[in-house]
This record gives C-alpha cells, sequence and structure tokens, in this order.
C-alpha cells in the first residue's frame, strides 16, 4: 500500500503509454497518487486527471520558475476556485528556485509569499518546491507563518538543521529517487532522523528516477524502490514503511482511507 504523494503523469513524456504506466504503478502497489498542476499548461491536464480517476488527487499552484508568466490576481483566483475541487487536496508545487535563471527572486518571492497566503486563507496543506534556496525558503514561511497550515518539503535536498526547522514549521519531510543513489549521504542522513510520523514518499516522475532506473523515465511504480530504500535505512520492513507514509500521507491531505 504506497502513496505516491508528487508525480507530473500528464507530462508529454506520457503521452505514448499513459494507461499502461497507470496499470503498471497499480499492479506494483501504489493506492493513490497527488499529481501537481504547476503552471497555466499543467493545471487543467492535472485536473482532467484526478476527474478521471478515483484514486487519483490533484495540487494546483504555480510553480517559481513560471512565475514570471502569472498574472497574480487572476491566477491566484483560479487557483482559489479549483481548490473547491473535492479532489484538489493541495496548494502547490510552489516555492523558490534559485538554480534555473528563469524568474527574478523578488518575483519568485512575491509569488511565493501571496500563495502561501491563500493557502492560509482556504485552510489548504502547501507543497514546497526548494532548489538553492534553503535560508530564503525557510525565512518566507517563517515570516509568512505557513506553521497553521504545515505540508511538504517535496523532495527534500537540505541539511537536517534545515528538515529540523520545516518539522518545527508542521511540515512532513518527502522522499524521492535521489535517496536511492549510492553517493546520496546527506538525503539518507537526514531520512534516518526524520520522525517516521513526518515521512513521505513520492517520484517526482517522470524525472529524478531511482535506481536501478536512473537515467531513463521515472514512473509512479517506482515509489516501491524508494519505499525500499527508506526501509533499509530506518531498518524497518517495506510494509511498514508502507502503511505509515500511507497514514502520513493521508493525515497531511486530510484524505480518508
Amino acid at each position: 500500500m504506497l502513496f505516491d504523494t508528487h508525480a507530473h503523469m500528464d507530462s508529454p513524456k506520457f503521452d505514448e503509454d499513459r494507461e499502461e504506466m497507470i496499470e503498471r504503478a497499480r499492479a506494483a502497489g501504489v493506492e493513490k497518487i497527488v499529481n501537481i498542476g504547476f503552471n497555466r499548461e499543467t493545471i487543467p491536464t492535472t485536473m482532467e486527471l484526478a476527474e478521471k480517476y478515483p484514486f487519483i488527487y490533484a495540487a494546483v499552484g504555480w510553480h517559481p520558475t513560471d512565475a514570471i508568466d502569472m498574472k497574480l490576481e487572476e491566477d491566484l483566483a483560479w487557483i482559489e476556485r479549483l481548490c473547491a475541487h473535492p479532489k484538489v487536496v493541495a496548494i502547490g508545487e510552489i516555492g523558490l528556485d534559485y538554480y534555473w535563471d528563469t524568474s527574478p527572486k523578488d518575483i519568485q518571492q512575491l509569488v511565493f509569499r501571496e500563495q502561501i497566503r491563500l493557502a492560509k486563507r482556504l485552510k489548504k496543506p502547501i507543497v514546497i518546491h526548494n532548489r538553492d534556496a534553503h535560508a530564503d525558503v525557510v525565512r518566507l514561511l517563517q515570516e509568512e507563518g505557513a506553521s497553521e497550515v504545515g505540508g511538504i518539503m517535496h523532495c527534500f535536498s537540505g541539511s537536517w538543521e534545515i528538515a529540523k526547522q520545516c518539522l518545527d514549521m508542521n511540515f512532513y519531510i518527502s522522499f524521492g529517487g535521489p535517496v536511492t543513489f549510492k553517493n546520496a549521504k546527506v538525503p539518507k542522513e537526514v531520512l534516518e532522523k526524520v520522525p517516521n510520523d513526518r515521512l513521505l514518499i513520492e517520484t517526482d516522475a517522470p524525472y529524478l528516477t531511482p535506481h536501478p532506473h536512473r537515467g531513463k523515465r521515472n514512473e509512479p511504480a517506482y515509489v516501491r524502490l524508494v519505499a525500499e530504500a527508506a526501509a533499509e535505512i530506518k531498518g524497518i520492513s517495506v510494509e511498514d514503511i508502507g502503511n505509515l507514509t500511507m497514514r502520513n500521507s493521508l493525515e497531511c491531505f486530510g484524505l480518508a482511507r
């Protein structure tokens, strides 16, 4: 019983075999998936998936690399309307990305702040994208009082010190394919320390493919490989990892079993 908390199954990379990919996920024991709509193109396709499949849910928000393209008032109102849909379980992925130079930092921060405020108003958890921006992500979450809604630190790549600050703000720490890499010393150390009731797993499919498929397209079925790595690091069974991350995911997204 596995819950992939972060996937992009509407990606064009799945256009040739989307149905088969979803069937493989189900065969691998993936019971629920949250698909992420993060800009003007992917929000509608994410909603289509969530409406078509009972086990697929949606998160909608504006990605920091696309912040420059956001029509702030208009698109925030759109996200707010979509959050009334019963299959929309979070606002995201939102945050900061200082690696890709596509949106100025001040615009990213403005868009991030406004979406945190919207989430607080709607009482929705948030899904955080953080690349090379640890200090500013934590600072903005603290300044905006994000602990009121909490959420997920998606595909966490920071230190244990950063993780502790996020845990203190009511966030779950989610791990994906990189935790399976042999040289991933820091993510493995952080995963070991994260309390069991704050741990989540994900794929970020089609990206960040776990070992031994690294370099190929990722897909939700491979969340089992992340679960196996987490079980080894925690010293518990894969079944236990599945059960506790399922329970945590349902709690985070406010879903019934």
